[in-house]
């Protein structure tokens, strides 16, 4: 597989699972969370690999998990408290979180491969180097397998959980009414973005990630407010985002990451202006009498 192809299919994929259950987090305005749980991802990494002394473990994978889930599990106690609302306690739980992390990385494993810089941008170029085999075939880059496997993974927790998920968001009483349970709804969804943003850690970083997964719902929001439309364009916006935006860091020879958030930044201003201007236009349009 040519590089410069795995390297766009892989941005293609990371940026379509992000956008996925991002979109419940904007409809939920919980996109705070998706901002704490990439930051508190990396303590979590480090913690596993102190304990098993191993980069490559699958552990790394559950303590990052854990950890993102832990941030839920603080910031909803902390609330719970009623000192803190809002988004408050994430505030205080996640930084604190990130900078133990950062702290262990430059102190425990200064001479492994892994930087600050990388933590906080991901890089998807290096993550394409490592490729997958099978039968002696090279088959892509393994972390572009794990992408699509976890598109899978939320495709078909957002379609058998939809009903419930939808009614708990809107309406959480009737969703309890119905038995739907919506708090364990609710874990579920923060479990599935807590694994969405610990596979998308080494092609996104802890930053990246955010806009890969608040920017397209956003846009998508604005542009209708169906929500079964708002993933579907969640999506649409995620794949031309991250094409356009790895074609430009690409041609001007830029940063990946920065190019993929620059214009996921530009699309979303755009969309904005364009939407406000005909708000305006709505509402000062004279009406018919009679």
């Amino acid at each position: 597989m040519d590089f410069v192809f795995s390297v766009a299919l892989l941005t293609v994929t990371t940026a379509v699972a992000c956008a996925l259950p991002g979109a419940l987090l904007v409809v939920r305005r919980q996109s705070m969370l998706a901002e704490a749980m990439s930051h508190t991802v990396l303590p979590g990494i480090v913690v596993a690999m102190i304990a098993v002394g191993s980069i490559n473990s699958p552990w790394l994978l559950i303590g990052a998990a854990a950890a993102g889930m832990l941030v839920v599990v603080g910031a909803e106690y902390l609330e719970g408290t009623g000192l803190l609302a809002g988004d408050s306690p994430q505030g205080v739980i996640y930084p604190a979180l990130f900078s133990i992390g950062v702290i262990l990385i430059s102190t425990r494993f200064a001479g492994v491969q892994v930087s600050e810089r990388t933590v906080l941008t991901g890089d998807v170029n290096l993550a394409a180097f490592l490729h997958l085999h099978v039968a002696g075939v090279d088959v892509g880059p393994v972390h572009l397998w794990v992408m699509i496997a976890l598109i899978a993974v939320n495709a078909l927790f957002l379609t058998l959980c939809w009903k419930e998920l939808t009614l708990a968001t809107f309406d959480p009483a009737l969703a309890q009414a119905f038995g739907f349970r919506p708090r364990l709804l609710h874990y579920l969804l923060m479990l599935d973005v807590s694994v969405t943003v610990t596979a998308a850690f080494a092609t996104a970083g802890s930053l990246l990630v955010v806009a890969l997964m608040v920017v397209p719902p956003a846009v998508a929001r604005l542009l209708s407010d169906r929500l079964p439309v708002m993933v579907a364009l969640s999506v649409a916006v995620a794949v031309v985002g991250s094409l356009v935006g790895f074609w430009v860091a690409y041609r001007f020879d830029l940063a990946t990451a920065s190019g993929l958030a620059t214009f996921y930044g530009l699309c979303f201003v755009v969309v904005w202006s364009v939407t406000c201007a005909m708000n305006r236009r709505r509402a000062t349009r004279p009406r018919a009498v009679g």
